[in-house]
C-alpha cells in the first residue's frame, strides 16, 4: 500500500503522544475525587484511547502500531532525562533537590508501569477494534470502540497500577485505585462516544480513507 500524504495524522500523532506523557507525570500523585480514588493521570488518560480508536478505526492498524512505538521511544527518553537531572550536582542556593526526588524521582516507575501496560492494553484495543471492524462492515462503531477499550482497560489497568504501586500503598487501596481507575476510563469512553462518533466520520471523509486491516500483519513487534 502507497503511504498517503493525510491532512491530521501528525496533529493526532502530537496529541496522542502528549496526553500519554502527560499522564505519567501526573500520575505521581492520588486524587480523591468523588467517588473514585486514582493517580492524576486518569484525568487525561482517556484521550489516549479515544484517539487510538481513531488511528486504528481511520488510518489502519499499523499507522497506529508505527505511533505506538514513537510514544515509547518518548517515554523511555523522558525517564532518562529525569534520572539523569536527578543525579546531577544540584546547586548550592536552590534547596529543592529532595522535592524534585520526590515527584519526579518517582516518575521512571511510572514510566516503566506505562510502557509494560500500554504494550498488552493499547495493542490489544487496536488489534481487536481492526478485527471487529472486518468482521461487522463499518456497522455499529460504538460496540467496536467499548467492546475493545473493555478489553484494553482491563489489562492496561491491573498491570499499570500494581507495577507502578505496588508495596507503595497497603493492598486495599491497590485494590480501590485499580477498581477507580477501570469505571472511571470505561465510563468516558462511553460518554465520549457521540465525541468518537463525529471526529472518526469527519476525518474519513476529509481524508478519504477508511481502511480494512484484511492482510494486516498485526505483530505489535513489526514497526515497518
Amino acid at each position: 500500500m502507497n503511504q498517503k500524504n493525510y491532512k491530521f495524522l501528525s496533529l493526532i500523532t502530537v496529541f496522542f503522544v502528549t496526553v500519554l506523557l502527560i499522564s505519567n507525570i501526573v500520575s505521581t500523585k492520588i486524587v480523591d475525587l468523588w467517588w473514585f480514588i486514582f493517580d492524576a493521570g486518569t484525568l487525561l488518560f482517556p484521550l489516549s484511547y479515544i484517539f487510538a480508536d481513531v488511528l486504528t478505526e481511520v488510518y489502519w492498524y499499523k499507522e497506529t502500531r508505527k505511533i505506538i512505538w514513537m510514544w515509547f521511544g518518548s517515554m523511555i527518553l523522558l525517564s532518562w532525562i529525569i534520572i539523569l537531572v536527578w543525579y546531577l550536582p544540584p546547586s548550592s542556593d536552590r534547596p529543592f533537590q529532595t522535592d524534585y526526588q520526590n515527584i519526579l524521582g518517582f516518575t521512571p516507575r511510572i514510566v516503566l508501569a506505562s510502557l509494560i501496560a500500554y504494550f498488552f492494553g493499547e495493542f490489544s484495543n487496536s488489534y481487536i477494534l481492526a478485527k471487529i471492524k472486518i468482521k461487522m462492515k463499518w456497522k455499529m462503531l460504538w460496540v467496536r470502540t467499548v467492546s475493545s477499550t473493555i478489553v484494553w482497560e482491563f489489562f492496561d489497568t491491573m498491570i499499570f497500577v500494581m507495577i507502578a504501586f505496588y508495596w507503595v500503598f497497603d493492598n486495599e487501596l491497590l485494590i480501590t485505585i485499580i477498581i477507580s481507575n477501570y469505571i472511571f476510563k470505561v465510563g468516558v469512553e462511553v460518554l465520549f462516544t457521540p465525541l468518537t462518533y463525529l471526529i472518526i466520520n469527519k476525518l474519513k471523509k476529509s481524508e478519504n480513507e477508511d481502511f480494512y486491516d484484511n492482510k494486516t500483519n498485526f505483530n505489535p513487534l513489526k514497526i515497518d
